[in-house]
């Protein structure tokens, strides 16, 4: 039996330039995220199937002969990938719902990758977190054709505190977020996450971005900066100007696609603003899921209770990408 655990992730700056349509083509030669993963895990399960057959249980159940019978679109090119045609029971617990794809924690890339470093476990193979995250990239976007970044899948499969490069060679540059302890401590306890109580598609918002981005290059390099500023200010302890700089990307991020944010998200990061947090952004592609803010400890409470019809989620920033947490 094997288990694996795989951080979800919040992206604080450079959503959207991780496409390749954007980075092979921009000024800098590659677009930038700065990210971090939380504790709160996917884990996956992965067992022998004494009747040979393959047994999936998540939210939903399957029992199949053949892995190309296997309805579940992520496991079935994870198990197609690594070679395992049958044989197999996998289960998939989290954190977060089981069925709360778009929640804009990476659970989906959390997922591919988490199964990923499973499976190659239980054939008797240790893979590193750049393979892990160059095969769930081949996953999510290739073989299941979605119209997505690869911030995700670095993210969870490294974990930590990291600034990314994607180059336009295709390579990923990934660097630790070098800082005073003290200020990422501070920096955490400043930060604030709270569940919209909805969930939405990604797929409609990250496609009518991707058809623009040639239109909106401009503010992707606005969003590139930003990321090299923002680690300027971490390494000055300029936090403030932290919070700042997340309400304009935020601002910045609106105008990506239609399906952003919405009335009810502009009236809850209204409220939020008014009540003292200096800035904040829905995390992942938008319209619905956490809400994340910058709000001075002081100003905390006030911000709770203004948000008091929301859910308020506690988190920690986590050191550690996806690994095998259990072998037998």
């Amino acid at each position: 039996m094997i288990i694996s655990k795989t951080p979800l992730r919040c992206s604080f700056f450079g959503g959207g330039t991780d496409f390749h349509d954007y980075y092979e083509r921009c000024k800098f030669g590659y677009g930038s995220t700065i990210s971090t993963a939380l504790d709160m895990f996917v884990y996956i399960t992965v067992n022998r199937n004494f009747d040979g057959k393959i047994r999936l249980c998540y939210h939903g159940n399957e029992l199949v002969d053949h892995v190309d019978q296997v309805r579940h679109n992520i496991i079935r090119e994870a198990l197609k990938l690594v070679g395992i045609e049958r044989g197999v029971e996998i289960f998939y617990s989290a954190d977060i719902p089981l069925s709360g794809a778009g929640v804009g924690l990476a659970s989906s890339s959390a997922l591919v990758v988490g199964v990923l470093n499973a499976l190659y476990a239980f054939l008797g193979r240790h893979v590193t977190p750049e393979f892990l995250a160059r095969q769930a990239c081949e996953i999510e976007i290739n073989r299941i054709g979605q119209q997505i970044g690869i911030q995700d899948q670095y993210a969870v499969s490294y974990g930590g505190f990291n600034r990314y490069r994607f180059n336009q060679d295709g390579s990923v540059t990934v660097m630790p977020v070098i800082c005073d302890l003290e200020v990422k401590e501070k920096l955490q306890s400043n930060l604030q996450l709270f569940f919209t109580g909805t969930t939405r598609d990604s797929r409609k918002i990250f496609t009518e971005q991707v058809q623009t981005i040639s239109e909106k290059r401009a503010m992707l390099d606005d969003l590139v900066e930003a990321v090299d500023r923002a680690y300027d200010n971490l390494t000055l302890d300029k936090l403030d100007q932290w919070g700042t700089d997340l309400n304009r990307a935020w601002q910045i991020k609106k105008k990506f696609a239609g399906g952003v944010s919405n009335p009810q998200i502009d009236e809850m990061y209204d409220q939020a603003i008014h009540a003292g947090a200096l800035g904040g952004k829905i995390l992942g592609a938008g319209g619905g899921g956490f809400l994340m803010l910058y709000t001075p400890v002081e100003r905390q409470q006030a911000v709770q209770q203004a948000l008091g019809g929301y859910r308020q989620v506690p988190f920690h920033f986590e050191p550690q990408g996806s690994r095998i947490i259990f072998s037998d």
